[in-house]
């Protein structure tokens, strides 16, 4: 019989303590799981690079109040009065939140090497999948930048050229592809184009996004979450933009979101996870996850409650007024608009993109639920084999 001491006894009672909770926080972190996280995407993903000067024209929301008001308490760059779901995902995974590609000048290469030693956001605010001289051919010129994908995908080239090692780098990384394509659409919308003809872009749309995730599986990326389209239907913007030529039978009688946008929406996400399978079968050793932000959004809107969301959840929390609180020349960050009191009541934040908690249930929704295929949970476990770290870097 072995007999502790008191000393003995509470320092097992700790331990007891600290292993308990770590198997009760587990279905909501998987710690360890990767060491970095590099991402591409528009403002839905973007934590800061749209304050770069040079990268972004006319007005930055952003950069005012009361933007990042709930979690950071001043601006920081993200479209959201706090965290994104690509914040909540790298907190999930134990890492710092995920630092914009522009973030500050570092003059030493070693200097900037660990700044992103734990991964690298490169999305910006308004980029498109197709290029930037591809629209302005067709004469829309009214895009607030000229980043694209590819410039994305140029600059993911110079970033890995800095690493000592960068395919064991990108070994243990999750890579975030979006979302991204919203903004082709809406080009495409603001040059007069309609849903059945927005349907012969999606192909094109798709296979670039198709090709981009085989460039990166050959430059060594062996995990990738590729989001889909969320129910663009639901958002402010559009219920604003289309009410007035929308009919009675345009909206959802179960929430009152525009169908024919949420049914082109699906349409994307249908052509976007043949493509994946499509890829998967060429490169079956590579980790390919769909992001169904869809559905994994539809339930919020179908079960507000359920979620905290108590106010008119087609409704705004910051916004210039009207119906849906958004007005495109009075928009949230302006001195005209206004903010409710509690975002967490809300789902949209500014008509456009969630608020912070909206946020938090779509990550969890993919980190947890089924609105990752195949599961999140899968890939880790996969991935948790390896045994490097992100000392090494």
């Amino acid at each position: 019989m072995v007999v502790f001491g008191e000393g003995s006894a509470m320092a097992l009672a700790l331990a007891a303590a600290f292993f308990f909770s770590l198997a009760s926080a587990a279905p909501d972190s998987f710690f360890g799981c990767y060491d970095s996280i590099v991402s591409f995407g528009d403002s839905l993903t973007d934590t800061g690079n749209d304050l770069v000067p040079g990268l972004h024209r006319g007005p930055c929301p952003p950069a005012n109040p009361p933007y990042g008001r709930t979690y950071f308490h001043h601006p920081t760059g993200r479209f959201s009065d706090g965290r994104l779901i690509i914040d909540f995902i790298a907190q999930s995974l134990g890492l710092p939140l995920l630092k914009p590609y522009f973030s500050k000048p570092h003059n030493d290469t070693a200097q900037r090497r660990r700044s992103f030693s734990t991964g690298v956001n490169f999305a910006v605010s308004g980029a498109s999948v197709l290029p930037y001289e591809f629209y302005k051919k067709m004469g829309c010129l009214d895009m607030s930048t000229n980043v694209s994908l590819g410039t994305q995908m140029e600059w993911f080239r110079t970033f890995l050229a800095g690493l000592p090692d960068g395919r064991k780098y990108l070994e243990r990384c999750l890579f975030v592809l979006g979302p991204i394509g919203g903004n082709d659409y809406n080009n495409h919308l603001q040059l007069g184009k309609t849903l059945d003809e927005l349907q012969f872009v999606t192909p094109l749309l798709v296979s670039h996004i198709g090709s981009t995730i085989q460039e990166l599986i050959k430059l060594g990326v062996m995990t990738i979450l590729a989001p889909g389209n969320l129910p663009d239907g639901c958002m402010p913007i559009s219920l604003t933009s289309y009410g007035n030529s929308s009919t009675h039978n345009d909206y959802d009688p179960q929430i009152g979101c525009l169908s024919g946008l949420n049914e082109f929406s699906g349409y994307h996400n249908d052509l976007l996870q043949k493509e994946l399978q499509r890829i998967r079968e060429l490169h079956p050793h590579v980790n390919i996850m769909y992001g169904d932000y869809y559905n994994n959004a539809m339930r919020m809107y179908l079960a507000p409650n359920q979620f905290g969301f108590r106010n008119q959840i087609l409704r705004s929390c910051c916004g210039g007024g009207g119906t849906y609180n958004y007005n495109p020349v009075e928009q949230c960050g302006s001195p005209q608009a206004t903010c409710c009191r509690d975002p967490a009541e809300y789902i949209s934040w500014d008509g456009i993109h969630f608020t912070e908690a909206a946020n938090r249930v779509m990550a969890k929704g993919l980190l947890q639920g089924p609105y990752t295929d195949p599961p999140f949970s899968t890939n880790c476990i996969i991935n948790s084999t390896s045994t490097s770290t992100i000392a090494e870097y």
